[in-house]
């Protein structure tokens, strides 16, 4: 077993029986599932839309050949600037060149798991300058020193009186402070970072391939200003957000808002063809969008599980899966966590090193389920799997286990010549360390159901 995967089982095991933990998670998760459960029952044929969703995103996904150059052309057309990619290390690199020619020293953020994904706040800080987080949940962690915890709200694992502390240690502010203060002092401190960043980073929800466009979903206002004031933007999209036409988005918009919050629409929907045209009052002097590979094509090489890139990173599934309602975000030690994150990583940053992420799963099917692409979620977990074994990349206790196993299970008089008292015996020296230590063992009968159906036939005749 890898140091991922030995610390994921050290650090779930303590996350699942921190009680506090428990407490907030299941609060914060609970409101949003009554939200979403009231915003579906909103939608007409539902089903039907997921159905839609998935089939556009099934024609993107085998065509990103022709969409993104189309992209490419589309958004070049009206000044912009399209960079290709590969890996993090490329990406950073071109947004440090576009700093540099620039003579830049502070980036203001909006909200972008690609960021995340490619470290930018700690690359950025390693050549000392600065960036500062602009959504209110991504600055509390980045206050805090931690990485986002939910695809959708980094900051779910804390409660209202936790960052009632923070801003009190950090700001000063009332330690009994309500929500609506601790949010206004926010954006007293972060309203002049606008006016004085002399670049902004975004992320994009969709990429528009017919426009030339990005589209970006938000409820604070904060991408709109991150795109408005600074000379330079620079986008960070990962190349699987990418959508045919603008006249999709009448149906993208809305089932990744009610999906992910419940909301009908989110508050401020901004679609970005390139930088300031003559004539428009706001918006940058230069626009970059960087198409971020890392990894993606990798997926897109496995046909059976090439679907997880139709994710449109709702969260949904996060919600509704028991493992992450018990170990939470942190836990993966990945940008994307959850069902999606443990289908996808193992593809992006390795399977050896990854590979745990698809065993966390009680496989119910509720990812699968909520999704709103229909990607089949739990089968491609058992796909996961299987590939991890294709791959040679169990131990040889594991084979030997499940050789044995299956051997059992396949033959009755296998299974029965060891009698219930040689099979408590093996359970509790090779499962109570595992199984047992927070639980009793299971007692295995003295006899099989098979034995006592044969001798009470014989007792009949």
């Amino acid at each position: 077993m890898g140091n991922t995967a030995a610390e994921f089982l050290i650090t779930s095991e303590h996350k699942a029986f921190e009680v506090d933990h428990r407490r907030i998670i299941n609060y914060n998760i609970d409101k949003y599932s009554t939200a979403v459960e009231r915003g579906l029952s909103r939608v007409i044929n539902l089903d039907n839309n997921k159905k839609k969703g998935h089939v556009i995103k099934w024609k993107v996904m085998e065509n990103l050949d022709k969409y993104l150059p189309e992209f490419e052309a589309n958004f070049q057309r009206r000044g912009g600037k399209v960079i290709w990619a590969n890996d993090a290390e490329e990406a950073n690199r071109e947004i440090l060149n576009i700093i540099n020619k620039a003579g830049a020293k502070t980036v203001i953020k909006s909200k972008s798991m690609a960021t995340e994904e490619i470290h930018l706040n700690e690359f950025l800080k390693s050549h000392h300058i600065e960036s500062l987080e602009s959504d209110l949940g991504e600055y509390i962690v980045q206050l805090l020193g931690q990485k986002p915890y939910h695809i959708v709200t980094p900051a779910m694992h804390l409660s209202k009186e936790d960052i009632a502390r923070l801003f009190n240690e950090r700001f000063g502010t009332p330690l009994d402070a309500t929500p609506e203060q601790l949010t206004q002092k926010a954006r007293e401190l972060l309203r002049e970072k606008y006016l004085a960043a002399d670049i902004g980073v975004t992320g994009a929800n969709f990429i528009i391939a017919d426009t030339g466009s990005i589209a970006i979903s938000e409820n604070e206002g904060n991408a709109r200003l991150t795109t408005s004031f600074p000379k330079i933007q620079i986008s960070i999209v990962g190349i699987e957000k990418l959508i045919p036409s603008i006249t999709d988005l009448d149906l993208f918009w809305p089932m990744l808002s009610t999906h992910g919050t419940g909301q009908n629409l989110t508050v401020y929907n901004t679609i970005l063809s390139g930088p300031r045209q003559p004539g428009e009052t706001d918006g940058p002097e230069e626009m970059y969008v960087i198409l971020l590979d890392n990894g993606r094509t990798n997926l897109l090489a496995q046909k059976d599980q090439r679907q997880a890139l139709y994710c449109i990173r709702c969260g949904a599934c996060l919600n509704v899966c028991p493992v992450y309602k018990n170990i939470g975000g942190h836990t993966y030690e990945t940008t994307y966590s959850g069902p999606i994150g443990s289908i996808i990583t193992p593809h992006m940053r390795g399977m050896d090193e990854f590979k745990h992420l698809s065993y966390a799963s009680s496989l119910c099917g509720r990812c699968t389920e909520v999704c709103p692409v229909k990607i089949d979620l739990h089968k491609l977990l058992l796909l996961n799997r299987r590939d991890a074994v294709r791959e040679n990349l169990v131990t040889a206790k594991e084979k030997w286990g499940w050789a044995a196993w299956k051997k059992g299970m396949l033959k009755r008089n296998v299974t029965d010549f060891f009698g219930g008292k040689a099979k408590n015996f093996f359970v509790r020296t090779f499962f109570k360390s595992t199984w047992g230590h927070f639980k009793e063992m299971p007692e295995v009968a003295q006899k099989s159901f098979s034995q006592q159906w044969k001798e009470q036939e014989k007792t009949a005749e």
